[in-house]
């Protein structure tokens, strides 16, 4: 038996992209607090890990990329039991567009370079400053993202 929609956990894709030798993030405000992620969003049912991604970063970024490799997977679990999203973070190349000054995620109070060492210095979400730097550095265990394997009598 499936469980109810309000108990399943969400799923996010994020891209951790470099432009200019900085990472690019994006600025959310919810009331007073200030916080950035890497751009990304969730998935919509039927769509693979790498539509979600680029369709994400166009609407918060205005840039056109592509998907690299898997760096990440982690799980954001509110104590309260009120939220549970599954982050998953790929490396991204940039491959065309502008930073925008108008997102279309209406969230998304601006696009922000931060240089890799000013991350920790950032409210960033999730609490992943520390593995970013890493993976910059080339110390991140890196994975392969297969795409969608479904075939039919499987």
């Amino acid at each position: 038996m499936a469980a109810p929609a309000g108990e399943r956990p969400r799923v996010r894709v994020a891209a951790l992209m470099i432009l200019d030798g900085k990472v690019v993030t994006v600025r959310h405000r919810a009331g007073t607090a200030v916080y950035h992620l890497l751009p990304g969003g969730g998935v919509d049912w039927g769509e693979t890990l790498q539509a979600a991604l680029e369709r994400e970063v166009l609407e918060e970024t205005g840039l056109s990329a592509e998907l690299g490799p898997l760096l990440f997977v982690n799980d954001t679990i509110d104590p309260s039991g009120r939220r549970h999203v599954v982050n998953i973070t790929f490396a991204a190349t940039i491959t065309g567009g502008r930073i925008t000054t108008s997102p279309a995620d209406k969230r998304v109070e601006a696009v922000d370079l931060v240089r890799p060492e000013e991350l920790s210095a950032l409210d960033l979400r999730p609490p992943m400053a520390g593995a970013l730097q890493s993976a910059l550095a080339g110390r991140a265990i890196v994975s392969e993202y297969l795409g969608s394997l479904f075939t039919a009598g499987a």
